[in-house]
């Protein structure tokens, strides 16, 4: 074929997808994430210690999620399941730093054949991955500073004429934490699992002043695209899994996989509104493509929640799965749950294993430096010894009643009275786990419980 038949061809083809775009009317997309943000330290979900006024705006104009679940709490497994739409197991990112599959369908590949040009900017897939997904454009830099340049430049100077798709992943309030705050330690709330000494307060001060941070920059990110994109958009914002704290990220309670969900769309999605419904990050890719008016895969785990959008139903998912396969030497556990309306079963297949990450192997200043005062307390005092041997032992089962125990501080696990209710949980959770092909790989050599003495600070 000759250059100039080859270039009519591809003129062809552009004017087509051109068209497509056109005659579709697409609106253009904004998917802004945080990156280990729990959902209850949000004003919108009922969080106290600081004020989030581009946050609580954002609501304001569309629809929050009150249980929108990640697919793993952990950053590359979470956001390699958002881009895929498949659960860790089968896209085959299932510990931390690790990636899907080559050939593995990719979000960004399918809104670019749909019409989009697709942009990243910061930390949206997770770190040197992020090439390897299709995005048109991608800038790795990702703290708020440099991504208020990136972005700016990127949509003043645009002139595709094409729908755009922009991802937006700051790193707060990943750690390290900065130093200095304004969020007062003192007067602040803790989460019901933490032990309250004074640098948990000092650390959750500095987290929080991350958290404000966010909420600043998704203001700007607002105003920018409002002015640069069309008036036809869909915004989405959320994070990849909960806080680096106890009982959080790398956690398959609650405080670790679930996240702010809230979409908008002027005239398309009703204002100021909440939906109970359940969905599951691996849902976004579905919903974006269904949104566009293309074909949703066939093999995707997720499934489109447009209809909640809509305003078509208040309900979606009657199960939330989620998986957790470590996170190299730092973190070498297994956990896979199961939750429905009320109820949530986690197993953890190796209970003989210690339960280590970061926190309490690095102990670094900005992140785990409080755990050392948890230890110290735990000679002492009856309370703390609890909550560090909660942290780094689990049974193998965990049963909690979400609406009597919203904190899941009670295990009902072996208890009578749920007998039946576990017994069905564990069925349908061992055949979802063979479904998916799940063979509850240890990736590394784990610590064990019965030998605190190897449980020393590493390089990860």
């Amino acid at each position: 074929m000759s250059r100039r038949i080859l270039a009519c061809c591809l003129t062809a083809v552009a004017f087509c997808v051109h068209s497509f775009a056109a005659e579709h009317r697409l609106p253009d997309i904004v998917v802004y994430l945080a990156d280990d943000l729990s959902a209850l330290d949000l004003p919108i979900y009922g969080g106290t210690n600081i004020k989030t006024p581009a946050i609580d705006a954002l609501a304001a104009d569309g629809m929050t999620f009150d249980r929108a679940f990640v697919a793993s709490p952990a950053c590359a497994p979470s956001r390699a399941a958002l881009l895929t739409g498949l659960m860790p197991a089968r896209n085959g990112a299932e510990e931390n730093h690790t990636y899907p599959h080559e050939g593995t369908v990719r979000l960004p590949r399918l809104l670019g054949q749909l019409g989009y040009q697709t942009a990243a900017f910061g930390k949206v897939a997770h770190s040197k991955s992020a090439k390897n997904y299709g995005f048109d454009t991608i800038e790795l830099k990702k703290d708020i500073p440099e991504l208020r340049k990136t972005v700016k430049k990127f949509l003043v100077n645009r002139n595709d004429p094409r729908p755009l798709a922009l991802f937006v992943g700051v790193s707060n309030p990943h750690v390290p934490w900065p130093f200095e705050s304004t969020v007062d330690p003192v007067s602040m709330t803790l989460p019901p699992k933490l032990l309250d000494t004074p640098q948990t307060r000092v650390q959750r001060s500095r987290y929080l002043q991350e958290v404000k941070d966010l909420d600043a920059y998704l203001g700007e990110v607002r105003a920018l695209t409002d002015e640069h994109m069309a008036e036809d958009k869909l915004f989405v914002f959320s994070s990849d899994h909960g806080a680096q704290f106890p009982f959080g990220k790398w956690t398959l309670y609650d405080e670790g996989i679930r996240v702010p969900l809230i979409v908008t769309r002027p005239g398309k999605i009703q204002k100021g509104i909440r939906t109970d419904a359940m969905v599951s990050w691996i849902d976004i890719f579905p919903t974006l493509i269904d949104i566009a008016g293309g074909a949703i895969p066939d093999d995707l785990d997720g499934r489109s929640f447009a209809a909640v959008l809509r305003g078509d139903t208040d309900s979606h998912l009657k199960r939330i799965f989620t998986t957790h396969s470590g996170d190299r030497m730092m973190n070498v556990y297994l956990s896979r749950a199961i939750r429905t309306d009320r109820y949530k079963l986690i197993w953890n297949p190796h209970p003989e294993f210690a339960f280590t990450t970061h926190i309490d192997l690095l102990l670094r200043e900005t992140s785990g430096d409080y755990f050392k005062e948890w230890t110290e307390a735990a000679k002492t005092n009856s309370r703390a010894a609890e909550v560090v041997a909660r942290h780094h032992g689990r049974p193998e089962y965990e049963l909690f009643d979400l609406q009597q125990d919203p904190h899941e501080q009670n295990n009902l696990a072996g208890r009578e009275q749920v007998r039946d209710v576990q017994l069905e949980l564990q069925a349908e959770l061992n055949a979802w786990i063979k479904q998916q092909g799940d063979d509850l790989t240890v990736f590394h050599e784990p610590l064990m419980l019965d030998a605190p003495e190897t449980w020393v600070p590493r390089r990860n």
